[in-house]
């Protein structure tokens, strides 16, 4: 499953769009990766980009939600905290075992996990965010 950013991501609120893009480009990359049977070094780069550019966009989100005392931040710092282990999860058993179907397939899952929580609770985000500032 190719992932590639659409209009319906934005959230309009610029430097959580364009992490998001990122994001969704290093999915894809990924993803593309395990699919073309590219070796384990570029599949692991891949999936480590991924995880740590993860942690480093919640990490930014997570700064904007307590400057701007954004009042769901500890709801949306749980689900961030989740993911994030859910991520380095499968980038533990890609290392491990490769790019195989079925880690393809939760890695897709989690993207689309990803894409929902953009376009739901980052939405809502940023409109707040906007009205803050």
């Amino acid at each position: 499953m190719a992932f590639t950013w659409t209009k319906d991501l934005e959230t309009g609120f610029a430097q959580i769009d364009n992490e998001h893009k990122q994001l969704i480009k290093a999915a894809d990359d990924l993803v593309t990766a395990c699919s073309q049977g590219r070796g384990r070094q570029e599949i692991a780069q891949a999936v480590d980009f991924l995880s740590n550019y993860t942690k480093t966009h919640f990490g930014h989100e997570e700064g904007l939600q307590v400057k701007y005392k954004y009042p769901d931040y500890p709801s949306h710092r749980n689900w961030h905290q989740g993911y994030i282990r859910e991520i380095e999860n499968v980038a533990s058993k890609i290392k491990t075992e490769g790019g195989t179907i079925a880690l393809v397939a939760e890695v897709n899952t989690k993207v689309s996990q990803l894409i929902t929580h953009i376009k739901t609770f980052d939405k809502k985000l940023a409109q707040y965010l906007q009205s803050a500032q």
